[in-house]
């Protein structure tokens, strides 16, 4: 299980690190988010990888998993989330104020994109 596991981790980075490093902002969150899975999944395999194990001490039970990383990764979901919105909506903004998506702020540098898109600076 963990050879699957950490399988998992590295195709996920790889495809993360490759989209980040494309040209146009929408791959670029994708691949930010396959990168937080990773580092999730990642924080959860820390903890030891248990099967029908309960997170709590319990009198009864042989053993029991550890809650910390289950409670970090829980907590990384939720602020991954946060963040992922907020990138969406500054790049939406980016994308209506200069009328392309290119990461690197010059429209002519996407591919097969057409040079004439100009971008009004003098606007207040």
């Amino acid at each position: 299980m963990e050879v699957l596991v950490a399988s998992g981790i590295g195709l996920l980075t790889a495809v993360g690190v490759y989209l980040v490093l494309r040209r146009q902002t929408f791959p670029v969150i994708i691949g930010t988010v396959f990168l937080s899975y990773a580092v999730n999944l990642f924080l959860f395999a820390t903890g030891r990888l248990t099967i029908n194990r309960p997170p709590i001490y319990a009198s009864g039970a042989a053993g029991y998993a550890d809650p910390l990383p289950q409670a970090l990764v829980l907590t990384a979901i939720v602020i991954s989330f946060g963040m992922t919105a907020l990138v969406v909506v500054l790049a939406l903004r980016g994308f209506l104020e200069t009328g392309s998506d290119s990461v690197e702020g010059d429209p002519s540098a996407v591919a097969g994109e057409d040079a004439t898109v100009t971008t009004d600076l003098a606007r207040p």
